[in-house]
This record gives structure tokens, sequence and C-alpha cells, in this order.
């Protein structure tokens, strides 16, 4: 059964509390996530986006038991990714001349995706959709997250379905954000930014700035995953900004690895320098091959400074580190200082190597680094808690 939002939007989509991996492997989801898809009841009535594949005959036996599907006179595709259309397919062979509503780019996703030419509807920023009492204007958000993506904004209801963007990997029996845990919902916002949005934080700003500028009361924010924005809607709007602004906290993340132990005693060293130095700095450390890559980025996002370290492999830096250090580009994250360190045997190039691959990723490299061979002993060990206060006051 859908759960009714407003006298005229219902949402109809899953909540999938067993997902634990997402975007293949990439994307850990330790609360599970929702695929949010919402069925609008005007004189017209429009379906907005779908769910994930596997669900798609579960899905349209469920739209069936809301609404006769030959009453569905749009459907509205936010977003061509498989989480959002993947049920078109099975619910297109029930209705397949229904037009399809969707950026140009969309299309391409779609047909690329199905290799069905339906009955697409292209729509850029500022078109609509007179549907009755409502209307409903198109919003074209282009890399929030993928070249395709749109809003699409309800007068009357002042709803903005805003797909991925504000969107979490959260699952809940409660569709909205007053009725869920604060924090742990705002950990999921803030991991879901840090992984999927991060990169394309100047287009976010710009984006965010244009919706504002067109001056949309703004009663609820419907996002394709996760909860639904109704108690003080637009708090994920400004948290988008703050974010966007190239966001840190008073951290200092330590992501290591580390094969005989001696580059964890490091680390460890290392975050006793910090801490003396400035007890107010957060420090936090973590194992890259054994603590979850999505759950060390987002705290590399959180962070003023990283410290990257791990011993000299074949004349390199070991695999889950390389991994992090991709990621790390990947993010694009900006204003940020780091710093590597290690412990080698015989050649020690990891350190250099680690140091240039940081400072491709776009972070301030503020210090050649410490290495050591072998296991640091307690001599050494002071030493690294030297290096550490003295990369504070570096920062």
């Amino acid at each position: 059964m859908g759960k009714r939002i407003t006298d005229k939007v219902t949402w109809v989509g899953k909540v999938d509390w067993e997902l634990k991996k997402f975007h293949g492997d990439e994307f850990s989801t330790h609360r599970g996530s929702s695929y949010n898809s919402y069925l609008i009841r005007d004189k017209k009535t429009v379906l907005i986006d779908t769910v994930w594949l596997p669900y798609d005959k579960e899905f349209v036996n469920k739209l069936k038991q809301e609404i006769d599907l030959r009453e569905i006179d749009y459907i509205i595709a936010n977003h061509g990714e498989v989480d959002h259309s993947g049920a078109l397919s099975a619910l297109m062979r029930e209705i397949p001349d229904t037009p399809i509503y969707c950026t140009a780019n969309a299309v391409k996703s779609i047909k690329g995706q199905y290799h069905e030419d339906w009955n697409f509807v292209t729509v850029k920023t500022g078109d609509t959709l007179d549907i009755g009492e409502s209307t409903l204007t198109f919003i074209e958000a282009p890399m929030l997250h993928w070249p395709d993506t749109m809003f699409t904004y309800m007068s009357g209801e002042n709803i903005l379905f805003s797909n991925d963007g504000f969107g979490q990997h959260y699952a809940s029996e409660s569709l909205y954000n007053d009725m869920v845990d604060h924090s742990e919902l705002m950990a999921e916002a803030m991991k879901y930014y840090a992984n999927i949005l991060s990169p394309f934080s100047p287009m976010v700003t710009r984006k965010i700035k244009e919706i504002l500028g067109m001056n949309l009361p703004i009663t609820l924010i419907c996002p394709s995953h996760g909860v639904i924005w109704k108690e003080n809607p637009t708090q994920i709007v400004e948290k988008y900004l703050e974010w966007a602004a190239d966001y840190q906290e008073n951290q200092i993340s330590i992501v290591y690895d580390t094969m005989w132990n001696a580059t964890r005693k490091m680390a460890e060293a290392i975050a006793d320098g910090i801490r003396q130095a400035d007890p107010s700095i957060t420090v936090k450390l973590f194992s890259a091959s054994k603590s979850d890559k999505t759950d060390i980025i987002t705290e590399v996002f959180r962070s003023r400074a990283v410290l990257l370290g791990s011993p000299t492999v074949n004349n390199g830096y070991l695999y889950a580190i390389a991994g992090i250090l991709e990621l790390m580009r990947g993010a694009k994250l900006k204003k940020k200082k780091a710093a590597a360190f290690g412990s080698y045997g015989w050649s020690g190039e990891a350190v250099k190597l680690m140091n240039e691959e940081l400072a491709k990723a776009g972070f301030e490299v503020v210090d050649d680094g410490f290495r050591t061979t072998w296991c640091p002993d307690d001599d050494v060990l002071e030493k690294l808690r030297g290096f550490g206060s003295a990369f504070v006051e570096k920062l």
C-alpha cells in the first residue's frame, strides 16, 4: 500500500532494509535505503520515478493495488540510473504509450540501458506541465549527480521532488525527517553528500542558488532515497550549501595500512602527538584494509587534514591505500592539508609516492613526511609524537 503525503501525492516506493552495498560494491549502506516513487493525482495522474530493478514486478503489482495503471497520464523520470528507472520496463509493458518526461540526457541513459524507444518527451529548465490545479515545473540539475538529472517542482503543494539531491541511504518505516533519529539522518545525509555529490560541489552551489532565486515556496522536499524533509525542509538545503563550501571540522583523520604493525604503531604515536599539541582536535584512526572505505571518505570529507600511512611494498604502497587515494582524488576536496608516513625495510619509496598522489588529489602537502626502517623503537615513537605535534602547527 502507498503512503499518503498530501491529498494529491502518495509515496509508492520501496524500503530496502536488506541493502548493504550500493553502486556495485562502492557505497556501504549500513542502514539500508529506499527507492522513492511518487504518485500525483490531480486532474491528470503523474508517476514520478520508479524503483530499483530487483523490485520491478513487486512495484508494478503494488501500484496496481493503488491505481488502475491506465489512469496514469504521464511518467516523469528525474534520473535514468537503474535504482530510479529499474521498474520502467515492467511498467511500460502494461502502459506502453504513456509519455515519459525527462531531460535529453535521460533519454540517452534510459535508451542505453533498456534499448526501448518509448514515448519520450524531453524537457529543460523552466518547462512546465499543467496537471489541473497544480503545475509541474522542471529544473535541470546536471551532475547532481549524473548529467541527466533534474528536479520537479509541484505548485500548490509546494513540493520539490529532488531525486538524488538531499537524499540519504536510510531505511525507515517513517516517511519524514521529524520521525527518525536526527543524528542518524544527518550522518547518512553527510555520507551521501561526501561520497556521491562532493565532486560536484561548485555545481551544487550554483544550482541551489538558481532554485532559491526562483522564489519557490517549499513545504516538502521529496528525494529519491531516504526520508522526506517535512519539518524545516530547507535545513538540508542550508547544509548542502555548507558542505559545498570546502567543508571541514576541527578533525584530523589518520588513514593507514600495515603489514607487520610497524605502520600502525607509527599512526598511533602520531595521534598521541596531535592530541598533546592540541586536545581540542578530534583525531580518528582508520585501517584502510579493515575500515569501510565509504565511511573513511566521509571522515576525510569532515577533516581539516589527513595523514596517510603505508609501508613500502614492491617500491610502492599497499593496495588498500591505493584505493583510498583514488577515492580521495575522485572526491575533489579542497582546502585540506596532508602528509604521509610509513615504515620500510629496504627501499622506502612509499612516503614520497603518497605525498605526490595527495598533491594530485588536491591536498596541500605540508610536510615531506616521516619514514622509518623496520619497527619503530621508543626513540622513533617519540620522534613520531613530535611529528604529530609539528603537523598541527603547520595547519
